[in-house]
């Protein structure tokens, strides 16, 4: 087991700081969870980057819990209730998230808002290779995710009740302006020549392409549950950075794990391809494309760019929650201390084509 799953998988005791007073839990979820019966055990998941997540238990069901970290955190950041609201739109629409039973926004019960939703059971793949999968059948595995992050694209957000979700259009420009202003006022958290080079880069490269739908935002294989026996995503987990977005911004981000090594999420890094028999960057991307009727991604490496931007910000933003002791995180350090490496990544992706 890699030692980014180790940090993930599983639960543990709740951590000191991350306490719930689990009876005024209980008594809530008497009134607002269908079904529901005590009593309760509560574990913390070892994941949960920015929001901590418990697996709460009882004799007869298993929930998960999602809340905003104590203490003081960046203006819209941590935003539990858009990530409610989003799967509930999105479990009508018959898109495959979890079941959400009920969103709490009273804070005298936990100290913050929080909701509840079923725990799905299934596989979830912390090893972007697939090493459980066999050889014959990891093709159907990837082509799985990506008509997952493309059913996605496709849907209208008007129609499922999400045309409100976020502005349309700029989503690139208010995504830079955003993650650069909060990039530069964690003074905490330092600043990196790289990211400085790669943040005037990218405004001054955006592509003319505005088209917007409903994006994840984080879409990775470990942020979604196979069925435990077929390549079907039944369940996509962790909508925080959920909005009305760029749809090929969020497929570069996703694509990321053709870039990126494993120490840094999920991915394949260096390894060899044709010997696991899992598609090629330019095969998948072609896979993605053509489920969305196109022949092409435009501008794709400007989005691979702006994605490592992305990335490389979300991890300086960790950084500086170390520093001010609020990382939920088990493994938040180590997040931190990749932020320089993504930053020179992202700069160095500028003058390069996407590899395929």
């Amino acid at each position: 087991m890699s030692t980014s799953q180790q940090a993930n998988v599983g639960t543990t005791p709740v951590r000191a700081g991350y306490e719930l007073d689990a009876a005024r839990l209980t008594e809530w979820m008497r009134e607002h969870v269908q079904s529901f019966a005590g009593p309760l055990q509560v574990e913390q998941f070892k994941g949960g980057q920015s929001n901590p997540t418990y697996k709460l238990t009882t004799a007869n069901a298993c929930y998960v819990l999602r809340r905003k970290p104590p203490g003081p955190i960046l203006p819209g950041a941590h935003a539990v209730e858009r990530e409610a609201r989003v799967q509930s739109a999105l479990g009508t629409a018959g898109f495959p998230v979890p079941r959400l039973h009920a969103l709490c926004t009273d804070e005298s019960i936990l100290g913050t808002p929080f909701y509840v939703m079923d725990l799905v059971e299934g596989r979830i793949f912390w090893d972007a290779t697939f090493p459980e999968v066999p050889h014959e059948q990891r093709p159907e595995y990837f082509h799985a995710l990506s008509q997952t992050l493309a059913q996605l694209h496709a849907l209208d957000p008007q129609k499922i009740g999400l045309g409100d979700y976020g502005r349309t259009g700029g989503y690139v420009q208010r995504q830079l302006r955003r993650l650069s202003d909060q990039y530069r006022n964690d003074t905490l958290a330092g600043r990196d020549d790289n990211m400085e080079r790669l943040i005037d880069w990218l405004g001054e490269h955006v592509p003319s392409d505005d088209r917007t739908t409903i994006v994840h935002g984080d879409f990775r294989c470990d942020n979604v549950i196979f069925h435990p026996h077929r390549p079907q995503v039944i369940a996509v987990l962790d909508w925080e950075l959920s909005t009305l977005g760029h749809p090929f911004a969020d497929f570069a981000y996703h694509a990321l794990m053709y870039h990126v090594p494993p120490r840094i999420v999920a991915s394949l890094g260096d390894a060899n391809l044709a010997t696991l028999n899992i598609p090629t960057e330019r095969e998948y991307v072609a896979t993605y494309a053509s489920s969305l009727g196109l022949d092409a991604i435009a501008d794709y490496n400007y989005y691979l760019c702006f994605s490592l931007f992305r990335l490389a910000a979300i991890f300086h933003g960790i950084r500086g929650r170390v520093a001010r002791g609020t990382a939920a995180s088990a493994h938040a350090q180590s997040r931190a201390n990749a932020f320089p490496f993504l930053a020179e990544l992202g700069w160095r992706q500028t003058s390069l084509r996407g590899r395929g």
